[in-house]
C-alpha cells in the first residue's frame, strides 16, 4: 500500500485541532456538533490509512450517503417541532444520525474493540442533542437507528469473520462467515 502522505495533515487536523479548539468551549451544543463529524471521519481515515484498496472508503460513502438522505427525506417529510420550540425538522437527530452511522461503521468494519469507544462518543453526541434542547429522546433514538442501519447495510468486516443475526421462516440464529 502506498502511503498517501498528502493526508497526514488533514488527518491530523480533523482528529485533533479541530474537535480540542471545540471542546474547550462552554457549550455542550458546540461539543456535540463537533463530535457528529469526528466520529465518521475517524471512520474514513480508518479506511484511508489502514486499509489496501478503496472498498472500505467505499462502504463509508454509500453509509454516510443513505443516512444523510434518509435524515433529510424525514425532517421534510415530518415537521416535528423542536422541545425549544422552533419549527419543524426535529425528527430525525441528523447529529445523532451521523455520529452513529461513524460509530457503527468503525465497529462493523473493525470489531467491537475500536466500535465501543466510536459508540460512546456517538452516545455522547445524542446526549448533547437533548440537552441542548435540540431534540427528545424519540428523535435522537430514531436518528442513531438510521445511522446504525446504514452502516449495517453497507459495511463488510475488513477482515476475520463476520457474525449476522438473522430471521427467516420462524427460525432465528446467527450466521457465521469469514475470508481467509
Amino acid at each position: 500500500m502506498t502511503p498517501r502522505i498528502w493526508l497526514y495533515p488533514l488527518l491530523a487536523w480533523l482528529l485533533f485541532a479541530w474537535p480540542l479548539k471545540t471542546l474547550a468551549k462552554d457549550s455542550i451544543e458546540q461539543q456535540g456538533d463537533t463530535l457528529q463529524y469526528a466520529v465518521p471521519a475517524v471512520a474514513l481515515a480508518a479506511t484511508l490509512f489502514y486499509e489496501d484498496g478503496f472498498d472500505g472508503s467505499i462502504q463509508w460513502i454509500k453509509a454516510v450517503v443513505t443516512t444523510e438522505t434518509t435524515v433529510y427525506v424525514l425532517k421534510k417529510s415530518v415537521h416535528k417541532e423542536r422541545p425549544n420550540g422552533n419549527c419543524c425538522s426535529a425528527f430525525p437527530s441528523g447529529h445523532a444520525a451521523t455520529a452513529f452511522t461513524g460509530a457503527a461503521f468503525i465497529q462493523r468494519r473493525y470489531g467491537w474493540g475500536y466500535g465501543v469507544p466510536a459508540y460512546l462518543v456517538a452516545a455522547y453526541v445524542g446526549y448533547t442533542r437533548i440537552e441542548s434542547d435540540k431534540h427528545d429522546t424519540t428523535d435522537v433514538a430514531a436518528g442513531a437507528l438510521i445511522g446504525i442501519l446504514s452502516s449495517y447495510y453497507f459495511v463488510e468486516p475488513y477482515k476475520g469473520i463476520k457474525i449476522t443475526p438473522y430471521a427467516a421462516n420462524g427460525s432465528y440464529g446467527l450466521m457465521f462467515t469469514g475470508r481467509w
